[in-house]
Parts: structure tokens; C-alpha cells; sequence
């Protein structure tokens, strides 16, 4: 007799019935795995689902990959770090602006004697000795010569950058007494736009955020200009920090025709000098948008009274038609650790070249 197991009609040729199912093999792994699950007899009967089968997992999340679930889970987690982190953080706490920064110094230059006008209202400049020229012909911008790793056409443009900052930043009357500050603005690199928001909007004297290091500005309240013209004498370095960026170093002289704000019935106007040392840095990523980097600011200007703040504007002592007697300069206390000691002041000598 055959065997009961076998089909009436034998066994297949090629091989046995058992045979043809022994590659396929549901162990306790490939049932976890499953994506559905059939319904229990309990469940069945409830009549709780309407169907015989569930999918496994949570809810849609079942259908995807392992890999893509951890992948999501990890990306969940980070921005909820981001999120709390950023809530949790100081309240006030600024991120510093990346890059080098301006540190600045402001130093007053007290009269040595009585302030006088000038004799002749109308020419004010007369009695300056020769070397001065108007505005930007006395910035003596150098020739653009090549250095170590930057073309002369390089450096020509970042002469340009510069001479056009020198122009907006302490010739420019809108600049001067107009309290214009978005000219200069426009002009530095990204990096350094919220420390120069930042002296604009709350200067102080921490040689960080002064407002005068960056530009010449007067109180357009207090002071108004005797003519656009200003006086400039000095010149224009140009040096390499690294391959990457040009150090260009301006040191000029400048002299201001000032009188009172407003109408006033004295007509008399006042010599005002300042000596202006920038140190401006251009990286080839200004030199393609014409911006620069102002990393260093002094600031030499009198006839102004010691003690003076001038974060925010110069304040010049005016002469009058009889002449202003200026208060003594105190006396400066090396033990006095309350005052700080970039805080000096100096004796305003004649102008000369």
C-alpha cells in the first residue's frame, strides 16, 4: 500500500511534496516581524475591529523602515535640545558678532589757554599753515601697488573701499552734524554691523562702543558747521596681514570750521583739529562688495575739556567774539583704579603739519 501522505496520484517526479515548502520556514523572528497580526478569538468575537487582521507597530510608523524611525526619533530629540536650550539661555545674552572687532580710544585735548575765533569768519582756514587740502585731495591715497599676494588691481579696489569710508565717516556733513549713521553702515563688513549698531544706538566709553570710533560726529543741537570745507593732511599705508587680507592704515589730520547751532547773534568761529588713526582690514571676500573692517580706532581732538564724554559726539569748546577760558585740566591719580586708564587727556599744542 502507498503511504497515506502522498497524493493518489504518487509523488511528483523531481521530488517529494514535503520538499517543495522546506525553503520556507515561519520561525519565532519572521513572526515578530510581521507587519499584521491576525486577530485573537477574543477579539473576533467583540467585534471590536471589523476585520481579521491589525498591522503591528505604531500606527503609520509600522510601515516604515527601522533605520528611518531612528532617523526621525534622533532629529526630534535634536531640535527639541535646540529649542529648549535656546529658551533656557540668559535672558539678554547676545551671541558676539564673529570676526575682529573695533577697539577704539577717544582722547580730549584741553586748550592751553584761551580759546579764540578766527579773525576772518569768512575765510576761516587763512592763518593754517601750508600742507592742507580740501577734503578728500589732502587723504593722500597711495599708488595701488602690488604686495606679496595681491594684485595692484586688488589693492586698487580696496583703496577705493577705503577712501570711500575715510569720505563718508569724517567728511561728509550729513555725517557730521545730520546724526547720518547708515552711510558708514553700509560700508562695514556683516560682521561687524551690531557693534556699530550697537555704539550708535547706546555708545559708551568701554573702547568697545564708541560711536566716535567709528565716524566724526558732532551734537547737531550744539554745533553746526562754518562751511562744508574740511581741512586734511596726512596719508595712506598699505600692508598684508596674512595672504588673505590687506591692512591699510590711514593717519590724518583734520580741521573743522565750527560755530553754535542755531542763530546765534555771534558770529564767531572756531578752529576744531583732529587727528584720526584707523587701521582697516579687506579680505578678498570684501574686496568683491566693497566693504571694509575698521579694527582699530584713535582719536586725538581740541579743543575739548578734560573729562569730557565723547562716546557719543566730540564736544568742542566754541570760542566766542571775547574769547572762552577753559577750566584746568584736573590732575590725573595713578592709584585711582575706579577711572579707567585709557581715559587720559593731553594739551592741545598750535596746528601745524
Amino acid at each position: 500500500m502507498g503511504d497515506p501522505r502522498e497524493p493518489p496520484e504518487g509523488t511528483p517526479e523531481g521530488g517529494s511534496n514535503d520538499d517543495e515548502f522546506r525553503s520556507v520556514v515561519f520561525d519565532e523572528s519572521f513572526v515578530k516581524a510581521a507587519r499584521i497580526q491576525e486577530l485573537s478569538a477574543q477579539e473576533r468575537l467583540a467585534g471590536a475591529f471589523g476585520r481579521a487582521t491589525r498591522r503591528r507597530g505604531w500606527g503609520w510608523f509600522g510601515s516604515l523602515p527601522r533605520q528611518a524611525v531612528i532617523l526621525l526619533l534622533l532629529v526630534t530629540m535634536a531640535f527639541a535640545a535646540a529649542v529648549y536650550f535656546g529658551i533656557s539661555s540668559p535672558h539678554g545674552q547676545v551671541v558676539p558678532p564673529s570676526g575682529t572687532q573695533l577697539t577704539a580710544a577717544v582722547t580730549p585735548l584741553s586748550p592751553p589757554g584761551t580759546v579764540g575765533a578766527v579773525p576772518d569768519p569768512a575765510h576761516p582756514f587763512a592763518a593754517l599753515p601750508p600742507g592742507y587740502a580740501d577734503g578728500q585731495a589732502g587723504l593722500g591715497m597711495p599708488p595701488a601697488s602690488p604686495t606679496s599676494h595681491f594684485a595692484g588691481t586688488d589693492v586698487q579696489r580696496a583703496l577705493d573701499s577705503v577712501q570711500h569710508y575715510l569720505v563718508v565717516s569724517e567728511l561728509t556733513p550729513a555725517t557730521l552734524t545730520a546724526n547720518e549713521t547708515g552711510q558708514v553702515r553700509e560700508l562695514l563688513t556683516s560682521g561687524e554691523l551690531a557693534q556699530y549698531d550697537a555704539s550708535v544706538n547706546t555708545p559708551r566709553d568701554d573702547q568697545q562702543h564708541a560711536a566716535t570710533g567709528w565716524m566724526v560726529r558732532f551734537d547737531p543741537g550744539q554745533i553746526a558747521l562754518a562751511t562744508d570745507t574740511v581741512k586734511v593732511t596726512g596719508a595712506v599705508q598699505v600692508g598684508e596681514v596674512d595672504s588673505g587680507t590687506l591692512e591699510i592704515t590711514a593717519d590724518h589730520t583734520l580741521v573743522y570750521a565750527l560755530r553754535p547751532a542755531g542763530t546765534t547773534s555771534d558770529p564767531s568761529v572756531t578752529l576744531y583739529a583732529v587727528r584720526r588713526e584707523v587701521r582697516i582690514d579687506v579680505d578678498r571676500a570684501d574686496l568683491d562688495v566693497g566693504r571694509v573692517r575698521v579694527v582699530g580706532s584713535t582719536v586725538q581732538a581740541g579743543p575739548t575739556s578734560c573729562g569730557t564724554v565723547q562716546s557719543d559726539y566730540l564736544r568742542p569748546v566754541l570760542a566766542t567774539a571775547s574769547g572762552v577760558q577753559p577750566s584746568t585740566p584736573p590732575a590725573v591719580n595713578p592709584t585711582d583704579h575706579s577711572r579707567p586708564a585709557w581715559q587720559t587727556c593731553g594739551v592741545l599744542g598750535p596746528i601745524t603739519r
